[in-house]
């Protein structure tokens, strides 16, 4: 049987996407169908935000996809060797949150310190978020 799958494919670790594997072991045949499509629309905006960690109390990363805006932010703008230099600390020096621990990893890659992947789901990390905070005494 043929099955029509709505997504992009991604290689793992066999070189394969993993659903057509998993699906063929079931004598499945799957095609994948890129549905789908991203754009990062503000990163100049973005990028001129970064620069001016005076400007905000912190960061919140909701999701990969903000990480890797983040990256392109650095790489496109050159920003890397200021990012090294000053940046990273001047930001590390305010609360950095994330949702989930995948999150977490990526921006642990470009050497931001995190709080909050343990809380799952974005109420739960502004519950932990306005906690944290008051116990600062920023609110």
């Amino acid at each position: 049987m043929k099955v029509l799958l709505l997504k992009d494919a991604k290689e793992d670790d066999c070189g394969q996407d993993p659903y057509i594997r998993e699906l063929g072991l079931y004598g499945l045949e799957a095609t994948l169908i890129p549905v789908l499509s991203f754009e990062f629309l503000s990163l100049p905006s973005f990028s001129e935000k970064l620069s001016h960690p005076e400007d905000y109390g912190g960061l919140i990363f909701t999701s990969p996809r903000a990480v890797e805006a983040a990256e392109l932010c650095l790489e496109q703008n050159n920003k890397t060797e200021v990012w090294e230099r000053s940046l990273k600390e001047k930001w590390n020096a305010k609360s950095v949150y994330v949702v989930g621990n995948a999150t977490a990893s990526l921006v642990s890659k470009i050497g931001l310190d995190t709080e909050g992947e343990t809380c799952g789901n974005a109420e739960k990390l502004a519950e932990y978020i306005c906690s944290s905070e008051e116990v600062k005494g920023i609110s």
